[in-house]
């Protein structure tokens, strides 16, 4: 699984286009659940609660074990705070991380300015799949007009602020790739497994229909991680993703 795809993706392989999502409570079974996939991990998703129960330490022992981390933490804070934590995250290693579009555009251009001396990619959450449009209005932006032009507004406040890519809901994948063009990195969660006819997700959508859209990055988390065989579970869904990419 290690052919660079064409299309979305650019020069990634299919091991480095999908993200696990490692939802376990501790670095013992996030490294377990590693040693399940075996070589067939080339990206490993950290979210908030692994990292406050495990922190950096889990970063270096993801990176030694060959697999590139996707931290996803969500900045939202002011500039200057931001911009020191992507710092070190930056310092750990880290590949990608998350900061949320909703913190303004001066939020976003530090963590880009922060992430300049390394190789870390900024990207900017948009909508969380978790969040209807009354739940959005709610909380963020009471007159927007549906979700879909709140994921439009903040991909393209978050591109003009630098961002290398954007994460959002598979159903907006095209929005993404819309507001940030062709270089832009598209992560997307909300995928279920190939042969899957039940989603865990009422908002998921298929392999094929994401790559289709625009992503270039996947994120799978139990569909894999419960899986009988874990490594056969993931192959077959880089697998898919090579099949529609060609």
């Amino acid at each position: 699984m290690n052919e660079t795809l064409i299309g979305p993706g650019g020069n990634l392989t299919a091991r480095e286009r999908v993200a696990v999502a490692l939802d376990v409570p501790t670095a013992e079974d996030a490294l377990r659940a590693r040693d399940s996939f075996g070589d067939a991990l080339g990206l490993a998703k950290v979210g908030s609660a692994l990292f406050v129960r495990a922190g950096l330490p889990l970063i270096a022992e993801l990176k030694d074990g060959g697999a590139q981390v996707f931290l996803d933490l969500k900045f939202h804070d002011i500039p200057t705070v931001v911009g020191q934590a992507v710092d070190k995250a930056v310092d750990a290693g880290v590949d990608y991380l998350t900061v949320h579009a909703a913190g303004g555009p001066a939020m976003v251009e530090a963590a880009v300015r922060a992430a300049e001396r390394g190789s870390t990619r900024v990207l900017a959450v948009t909508v969380l799949t978790s969040l209807d449009l009354e739940s959005w209005r709610a909380g963020a932006s009471p007159d927007e007009a549906s979700v879909e032009a709140a994921v439009s507004r903040l991909a393209s406040l978050a591109v003009g602020a630098g961002a290398h890519g954007l994460v959002g809901s598979a159903r907006e994948a095209g929005i993404l790739r819309r507001a940030g063009g062709p270089s832009c990195t598209v992560v997307t969660p909300g995928i279920h497994m190939p042969g899957s006819e039940t989603p865990d997700q009422s908002r998921s959508v298929s392999v094929e229909e994401a790559v289709r859209s625009g992503s270039d990055i996947l994120v799978i988390g139990r569909g894999v991680m419960n899986a009988p065989d874990p490594a056969a579970a993931l192959r077959s869904v880089q697998h898919a993703l090579e099949e529609v990419s060609r």
